[in-house]
């Protein structure tokens, strides 16, 4: 048997035992379901080309300051990632997940750095994710003139070549920009009381009785790029005995007696739930 059979059986194991069973998902996580690998300029590049012309990538892009001094170029970047987001289809693997974590006995939690509300659509309820670094279906003001956040319902048309946009939605109370509630590199205006309340309301079911039992974590397209998910999964690991399940193309690396899976969200959900059946 293979060392990555094995890990795939060891993972399936340690779910079929598993009382309370935590999801933390990075980037990597949407890539089965069409949406583009930003991982180094050049996978940005590929998927924004307009934006290789102009060399810059995404670290240069996912900024505040576009939205207040170019807010139909800011909007451009972010407009398109609304519209992209809408439209996507969860790939196999959220289905497979919900099915573990919805069956009798189970406590489920999803805690991600994607904006892109996958897990919504995939019928997870608000009440079991946290979504760390906000969500593009919701609106705030730039300025910010109050605390307040929106539904992201409008409708943006892009240029594809220049990657600009003429549809702005604005703040009502003030008339400035609004911008998504998102946390953006050198961001000191993101409102973070959503992300916040998320937050509380998983530390609160965690801290239950029954939630004590050490969890499994599933931690899938979690990069080093930007190691926050990776980090809350290592943390669980020494301060709650958690067993960690590490699905990652390319960077699988666990602590020692962990679980490493180098495949693909998918391909590697797909194959632990032929083990589980």
């Amino acid at each position: 048997m293979s060392t990555l059979e094995e890990s795939i059986k060891r993972a399936a194991a340690a779910l079929a035992e598993a009382k309370t069973i935590i999801i933390t998902a990075g980037a990597g996580m949407g890539v089965d379901s069409g949406l583009p690998d930003f991982r180094g300029s050049e996978g940005f590049w590929r998927a924004y080309p307009p934006y290789a012309r102009l060399g810059l990538n995404f670290e240069s892009l996912a900024t505040p300051r576009h939205l207040v001094e170019d807010p139909e170029f800011g909007w451009g970047f972010y407009g398109h990632r609304t519209m992209q987001y809408r439209a996507v289809v969860p790939h196999q693997g959220f289905a497979i997940l919900r099915n573990w974590t919805k069956q009798p006995g189970i406590h489920c939690h999803v805690i991600t750095s994607n904006i892109d509300g996958q897990f919504q659509k995939s019928h997870f309820s608000e009440d079991e994710v946290v979504e760390i670094h906000g969500s593009i279906h919701h609106l705030q003001c730039t300025a910010p003139c109050a605390p307040k956040l929106w539904p992201n319902n409008h409708q943006f048309e892009i240029d594809l070549e220049t990657m600009r946009t003429k549809d702005i939605p604005y703040c009502s109370n003030c008339q400035s920009v609004a911008r998504p509630n998102v946390l953006m590199f050198g961001d000191f205006q993101w409102i973070e009381r959503r992300t916040r309340m998320q937050e509380e309301r998983f530390n609160k079911c965690t801290d239950c009785v029954d939630c004590k039992q050490a969890p499994v974590i599933i931690e899938l397209g979690a990069g080093k790029a930007i190691p926050s998910i990776r980090w809350i999964g290592e943390r669980m690991v020494r301060n709650r005995n958690a067993k960690l399940i590490r699905i990652n193309t390319r960077e699988a690396e666990v602590p020692d007696g962990q679980i490493s899976i180098a495949l693909g969200a998918r391909e590697a959900l797909e194959r632990i739930s032929e083990n589980l059946a």
